[in-house]
């Protein structure tokens, strides 16, 4: 043991050094006391901003799909895992518990969060991105296109719509790839449900300008002519224009239509709290726009693809479906009350929404601290329901990669099943979603088989939702 003397003589001669070593040990300290905390969730932040946004992005641009970046972090960390991305903390909650924690305290502890280049596509005054005090008003203004009688419109005119292009398309015996003829035809009527529009020029013009808006919407948000975000935000531009210049026509009264435009302008006479400015109108207008084609046409897609992958199935629904179309006039179109018939083929939509997964994840921001299963998670920090870990969970769903419609047979458990997320920001057109699905399958199902004529399996490359490469080239041949 050294004597008084001897560490005397230490303290005088290596004084700096004892100094810096000091220092050094309780920088160390403080550190991993406050990394600690956030430590709690195992990953990695990297760089600040930067952070693994390049890694993200490079799993984006693969024909894999961004989720391989999730799966990856997985293997890596667990199921809970932390990433920074965009500038922004994100963690990943892969449980039932997680989800009803996060989805019950929308607007108490968190908020929607989106990277910043999906808020500057659609807008800051759409539903996708309002905060809590607009978001109640817009959702309740937006909500006449989903009600029961606009529906039921909405079926019918689908269904003839549906019944014609598949018609013309068996006909020619060419090849057509679904998704192409999906996004086509949903875009279609979203455009004829609210804005009346049927103009195959202005469609097309419009379609691709959204298009470019989807495109940017994970895109690095720098505003360099050529890149994505840069095309994504001029395509925005235009469609206002367009939008600006349809309102001004209705209002001087050189258009009119019974459409969800029109009772929206008929409000203009209202109170704020009654009617929505043009800004909200316009923003939302792309949005329903946007989310009413993408999501559910990438359904329509893995539909066809999981049916003809097990046979049981298709010949299962196709016996369901053929039964309602016997009992209905040749050329009569569908009802709501005929949907309600399709027990087997909701399972099929259900089963189809589980794997698709085309909404990957649920993204929210923490208002305050707070904690998740036991997680410290600090404010400002993003949390995502990672709807695609819950619908792959083999607890949850045994043999989660087999397609099997007659799992739903079965209630099940709360928050297990969310392709259309929960609580007060449940998807908004999640019924129209489902109608549309099922009137496609009744009459694919019920009038025609089909050959799939590219099997390749990989994904889109640059694709915010999950979409095959090939799209799913099928040709139809009539029952």
């Amino acid at each position: 043991m050294l004597n008084l003397r001897e560490v005397l003589f230490l303290l005088v001669n290596y004084f700096d050094i004892i100094t810096v070593a000091v220092l050094f040990l309780g920088a160390i300290f403080l550190f991993s006391k406050g990394w600690r905390v956030s430590n709690d969730i195992p990953g990695r932040l990297g760089l600040p901003f930067l952070g693994e946004t390049f890694s993200f992005l490079s799993a984006t641009n693969s024909t894999k799909g961004c989720y391989d970046f999730v799966k990856l972090r997985r293997l890596w960390y667990g199921k809970w895992f932390k990433t920074r991305l965009f500038g922004k903390i994100h963690v990943f909650v892969p449980s039932t518990n997680g989800a009803k924690m996060i989805f019950t305290n929308d607007f108490v502890h968190f908020n929607k969060g989106y990277v910043r280049s999906m808020a500057d596509a659609v807008g800051k005054k759409s539903l996708l991105c309002v905060p809590h005090e607009n978001h109640k008003r817009i959702r309740r203004l937006l909500s006449d296109p989903f009600s029961t009688n606009s529906l039921a419109e909405f079926v019918q005119k689908f269904d003839k719509m549906l019944c014609q292009r598949l018609k013309k398309l068996e006909q020619e015996r060419k090849s057509f790839v679904v998704l192409d003829f999906s996004m086509k035809i949903t875009f279609d009527a979203m455009c004829n449900m609210l804005m009346s529009i049927t103009d195959y020029s202005l469609l097309r013009k419009i379609e691709k300008d959204c298009t470019d808006v989807s495109n940017a919407m994970l895109s690095f948000p720098v505003m360099i002519p050529g890149t994505r975000y840069y095309k994504g935000i001029k395509a925005r531009e235009r469609l206002m224009e367009t939008f600006k210049e349809m309102i001004d026509r209705r209002r001087s009264g050189k258009e009119f239509e019974e459409d969800f435009l029109q009772s929206i302008l008929e409000k203009d006479s209202c109170p704020p709290s009654e009617k929505l400015d043009d800004s909200e109108l316009m923003d939302n207008l792309l949005t329903m726009i946007i989310a009413g084609q993408t999501t559910t046409a990438a359904a329509m897609m893995w539909s066809v693809k999981f049916l003809d992958g097990n046979r049981e199935a298709q010949d299962k629904l196709k016996e369901e479906q053929l039964s309602i179309a016997r009992n209905k006039a040749e050329g009569t179109s569908l009802t709501l009350e005929d949907i309600t018939k399709m027990s087997y083929g909701s399972k099929v939509v259900k089963e189809t929404l589980r794997m698709a997964n085309v909404l990957l994840w649920y993204p929210r921001v923490a208002l305050n601290d707070c904690q998740v299963e036991g997680y410290e998670i600090k404010k400002g920090w993003h949390v995502n329901v990672d709807a695609t870990c819950i619908h792959y969970d083999p607890e949850l769903y045994p043999e989660p990669l087999h397609f099997n419609p007659s799992r739903f047979d079965e209630m099940q458990k709360p928050y297990s099943f969310i392709p259309f997320g929960s609580g007060p920001r449940t998807c908004l057109g999640i019924n129209m979603a489902k109608l549309t699905m099922l009137v496609f399958l009744h009459r694919l199902s019920s009038g025609y088989k089909w050959t799939v004529d590219d099997m390749d399996s990989s994904l889109e490359k640059k694709a915010h939702i999950p979409r095959l490469r090939s799209g799913y080239p099928i040709t139809l041949r009539s029952i």
